[in-house]
């Protein structure tokens, strides 16, 4: 069945990138908006520490790991169809995640919302796609990505003010009439398109959500258990085995949902690698220090969302210079700065870190991990997408977003894992007790991906790099090399896709 593109006017163009920015801001707010409200959750509807990783990482688990599978199933059954469906899904999770009666009722509707967001987001990318013309889609994106940014920079502190002002609950709440307004709007603005090719791969995503489960689990429940307990050496060692064994198929099977083959190079290993660091270091940080603030400090959750953009919103200010960085001197030093940057600011924060802190004491450190964060940011899309063939830039960009959502949950076990172990929320002392450590395990996790993104070629290595899968390597993307390989690629074989949209 020959691959259909739809193709919007310009008007439709313009309705295509709303809806699609829109959802996007929903899906991407979710990812932080938690963080503040975790206090005031713990205090109405209990649980202790397990329950607020799980409350967290319920949606990032599901969001990595079926990312990849939705999209390759909207490719096959329908873009808008499935973005509907998703769309539909993470707003309903989201009513019910509001009206949940316990932590675990929570926890339950949080990974509904994971599974919604895992088949509308990357969706959302190719719906841009498929309907803005090639000469204006690196704008199109550009302002999908700028969208997703304010989401992100803007989650601690729009839960802060829910939470405070109205109630936890509103953080959920607030996707409700957002998704319903969508929901029409996409049936009657988007058109459908298709790109059928081989099966969604099953057997890897049942493997790798079965392998990160195990091992999330395990840490988790280091508090409770300990690290020595059969519940935990089960979880660890099962885990690990089988994602030894989603490894395995995808280096086997005709069409996996990762090909392993893509890691032999040297900028998709390295940016990957480093990605996955700096989001286990960067979350499990947020997750602990945004219940510092209110809990060691006495911030209220809009003055800890306040307190905090110096470090989340950053990226907004520093990534236009840090896109100009990137253009002269090439992306592997400004993203091996960035990364370093980042590990200095928390471990700075560690260094510091005590009960009675003021906030001018806090500050140099956010900063320093806000521009850190910025410089990583900015040319990190184009660097996963240098070491491979444009027809697997959907799968490479997927791929590193699947990689940096699980980098995220793990970032929260671990270090979650390691406050239990060494403190407590029994008063600001303790708290501080458990949350310094973490803190410089993050900061490690960090430095590592600094050390892992000097595997990344730089500019003089990669013009000459020839990858031993890809033969002649392919120009920058959206460069005129790229067309005319592509044009060549079209005119033996029609049925060849074109350059697939990514995140930005």
């Amino acid at each position: 069945m020959k691959a259909q593109h739809g193709r919007a006017g310009r008007g439709g163009a313009v309705w295509v990138l709303v809806i699609t920015s829109v959802a996007g801001f929903m899906a991407a707010l979710d990812n932080l908006v938690v963080t503040t409200a975790l206090p005031s959750i713990r205090e109405s509807l209990g649980g202790g520490l397990e329950e607020l990783e799980w409350t967290v990482n319920a949606y990032t688990l599901t969001f990595a790991v079926l990312l990849m599978l939705g999209a390759a199933l909207g490719d096959r059954f329908g873009r808008r169809r499935l973005f509907i469906s998703g769309l539909a899904l993470f707003t309903a999770a989201s009513a019910a995640a509001a009206l949940s009666p316990g932590i675990e009722e929570l926890i339950a509707f949080r990974a509904v919302q994971g599974v919604g967001a895992a088949v509308m987001m990357p969706l959302t990318l190719t719906l841009i796609g498929a309907a803005v013309p090639a000469e204006r889609r690196g704008a199109a994106l550009g302002i999908f990505g700028a969208v997703t940014g304010v989401a992100v920079a803007g989650g601690p502190l729009i839960g802060g003010s829910l939470t405070e002002h109205i109630s936890w609950q509103w953080i959920f709440w607030l996707n409700v009439p957002i998704g319903m307004v969508l929901l029409p709007l996409a049936r009657l603005r988007l058109t459908e398109s298709y790109a059928p090719k081989a099966p969604p791969d099953i057997r890897g995503t049942v493997l790798v959500s079965a392998g990160l489960f195990g091992i999330v689990y395990a840490l988790v429940n280091t508090a409770s258990h300990g690290w020595t307990s059969p519940v935990v050496l089960t979880g660890l060692i099962a885990g690990a085995a089988v994602l030894g064994l989603f490894v395995r198929h995808g280096l086997r099977a005709a069409h996996p949902m990762l090909p392993m083959r893509l890691f032999r190079g040297r900028a998709f290993l390295g940016i990957n690698a480093a990605s996955l660091l700096m989001f286990l270091g960067m979350f499990g940080s947020i997750f602990l220090l945004s219940q510092f603030l209110q809990s060691g400090l006495g911030y209220s959750p809009t003055e800890a969302g306040l307190r905090m953009l110096p470090w989340t919103g950053m990226p907004i200010l520093v990534a236009p210079v840090a896109g100009l960085l990137s253009d002269r001197f090439g992306g592997r030093p400004v993203v091996v700065t960035g990364l370093a940057l980042q590990a200095v600011g928390l471990a700075l924060f560690a260094l510091i870190i005590d009960p009675g802190m003021s906030y001018a004491a806090q500050l140099p450190a956010l900063i320093i991990g806000g521009v850190g964060m910025a410089l990583y940011f900015a040319p990190a899309a184009s660097l996963v997408l240098s070491g491979v063939r444009p027809e697997e830039q959907g799968v490479a960009s997927g791929a590193n977003n699947a990689l940096r959502e699980v980098g995220g949950a793990l970032g929260v076990s671990v270090l979650a894992a390691v406050f239990a172990a060494r403190g407590g929320y029994g008063s600001p002392q303790l708290f501080v007790d458990g949350t310094a450590p973490a803190l410089w395990i993050g900061a490690g996790a960090v430095a590592l991906g600094a050390l892992a993104a000097l595997l990344i070629p730089g500019r003089r290595a990669a013009a000459g790099h020839r990858s031993p899968d890809q033969g002649e390597r392919p120009g920058p993307v959206g460069s005129r090399e790229e067309g005319r390989d592509l044009g060549q690629r079209k005119a033996r074989d029609p049925e060849e896709p074109g350059p697939h949209p990514v995140a930005v």
